[in-house]
């Protein structure tokens, strides 16, 4: 019952409160944004090294040059591995790393760098859903099909 979650959770703090933090960044603020970017990927994911064609590099630098190079680094890939190919499972080392595209997100203050063949965000109807459902005279809920 509850009386072992609470011995449970008191017993998780008690252990928490004795251990030594040995918490680390992968990178430092102060890091370029591509060094960001080459960290995380080589530290995390176990790449040999990261990718990207002139066009990117350049968008990359030019954000850089904008003054968002302070911005922490999202990596969009694969869930299925740490490299950018979903076959490859598990944690492979010395593979590369693929930029395909960047964005910035200037209101959440992240860059997001796009790696493999990756959809960031399904596409939306023009017209939200929301605007089928109603109520019927008899205050049943319609549209919901």
């Amino acid at each position: 019952g509850s009386e072992g979650a609470l011995e449970l959770a008191q017993t998780v703090v008690e252990i928490t409160d004795s251990l030594q933090a040995n918490f680390k960044f992968v990178y430092d603020d102060k890091d370029s944004l591509w060094q960001k970017i080459t960290k995380i990927a080589t530290k995390i994911y176990g790449a040999s090294e990261v990718v990207a064609d002139t066009k990117i590099r350049t968008k990359i630098q030019e954000f850089q040059n904008a003054g968002f190079g302070h911005y922490p680094v999202c990596i969009a890939k694969t869930q299925y591995s740490f490299s950018t190919d979903p076959l490859l499972r598990g944690a492979p080392s010395g593979h590369v790393l693929p930029v395909k595209n960047i964005r910035l997100s200037t209101g959440a203050e992240f860059l997001i760098v796009i790696c493999g063949n990756i959809l960031t965000m399904p596409g939306l109807p023009r017209q939200p859903a929301a605007h089928q459902i109603n109520l019927d005279k008899d205050g049943r809920v319609v549209g919901l099909f």
